[in-house]
């Protein structure tokens, strides 16, 4: 199961927002444990480092970055992408990105908090809690 996580999921954990952190970090768990293939999409890495830089400063930011690149891998963004992107017609350009950006790196779904912004999706979009039921009955590796 190869997941691209949306931006916001990623958010919850490293800002601890509650309480969606709790299920996001579980799903962070399961990446970091080899039981879901992560993805990241490369506009999500650049968005979380500004945000984290006012949250948490610049070192903490730089830290958790690192530690989000050991884990996940990252879904490159080019000009195929960001073209495709437009020919979604997502009301939310940014979503369209997320969801092309994972679907060229051969990604199987999204797990969002907002599954509403991907209406229209060719690939499969989960909400963090459903995500998590459907990790939790993989057989154990």
């Amino acid at each position: 199961m190869r997941i691209l996580f949306d931006t916001n999921v990623v958010l919850d954990v490293l800002l601890d927002r509650h309480p969606h952190a709790v299920v996001a970090a579980e799903l962070f768990v399961h990446v970091e444990r080899k039981r879901v293939d992560g993805l990241l999409g490369a506009t999500t890495v650049t968005t979380v480092h500004y945000l984290a830089t006012k949250a948490v400063g610049t070192a903490r930011a730089r830290s958790h970055l690192r530690t989000l690149l050991s884990i996940f891998d990252v879904a490159p963004i080019d000009g195929d992408v960001l073209a495709d992107a437009l020919a979604l017609g997502f009301a939310d350009f940014e979503d369209a990105v997320l969801h092309e950006a994972a679907r060229h790196a051969g990604a199987t779904g999204i797990v969002t908090r907002d599954p509403k912004g991907f209406a229209g999706a060719r690939l499969s979009v989960y909400p963090p809690d459903e995500l998590l039921r459907m990790v939790r009955l993989l057989p154990g590796r």
